[in-house]
């Protein structure tokens, strides 16, 4: 499966509906206590871009960007209104917002992660698409120069060049914008022209896809 680096557009993602979604075997015993196990370890997404469409030129661009990916055959890049940031929402990106390592003096590679909760379980999302321009790097909550350090837009691997290595116990931090990876889940798009001023897709099925 091929990957385009290219965006769904976001007019019409804003007005989206969906979120993530958990795999999770429920069974019942006899004595009415319950088994639970998680068949995935990460939560995946799925979204209905049907109703995000509100006008003719929303549909014709959903239309250019579906024959393009040859409907499910290629992902692309997803903006979730609703989660696209290393903070909250209403908040500007930080570069003390997300931990992502511990120097050791050596590793100059860091993942991009965001991390959920803070209690019983916290979940570390992996960011692999990050937008770039947003992203800004700490190490031990000294913002770091863009020169300093290589952003993989599609790994989400923030490399220390050579000289700027974080030193032993430094803790790395970084504020973000980013995208979310997914696909059509439809080979089809039905098309209703009834509302000619509008047009509508009823369902345009989205999802989130592992890279």
């Amino acid at each position: 499966m091929a990957f385009h680096d290219v965006r769904f557009p976001t007019a019409v993602t804003r007005g989206s509906r969906g979120g993530p979604e958990r795999r999770t075997e429920i069974v019942v015993l006899g004595s009415g206590y319950e088994e639970r196990n998680s068949r995935w370890a990460d939560s995946k997404r799925r979204y209905d871009a049907g109703y995000g469409i509100k006008s003719l030129d929303d549909l014709h661009a959903v239309l250019a960007f579906f024959e393009e990916r040859r409907g499910r055959l290629h992902a692309f890049r997803w903006k979730d209104w609703s989660d696209y940031k290393s903070c909250a929402p209403s908040e500007t990106p930080a570069a003390t917002d997300q931990a992502i390592g511990i120097g050791d003096g050596a590793t100059a590679a860091f993942q991009l992660v965001k991390t959920y909760g803070s209690g019983y379980a916290p979940w570390s999302r992996t960011v692999l698409l990050p937008v770039p321009g947003t992203v800004s790097v700490a190490v031990d909550g000294v913002v770091q120069d863009p020169e300093t350090y290589a952003l993989g837009t599609n790994t989400g691997l923030v490399t220390f060049l050579p000289g700027a290595v974080p030193p032993l116990d430094a803790p790395v931090t970084a504020g973000f914008e980013f995208d979310v990876a997914v696909r059509f889940d439809t080979d089809r798009l039905e098309i209703d022209l009834s509302d000619f001023d509008a047009g509508s897709i009823p369902q345009i099925p989205i999802m989130e896809v592992r890279l």
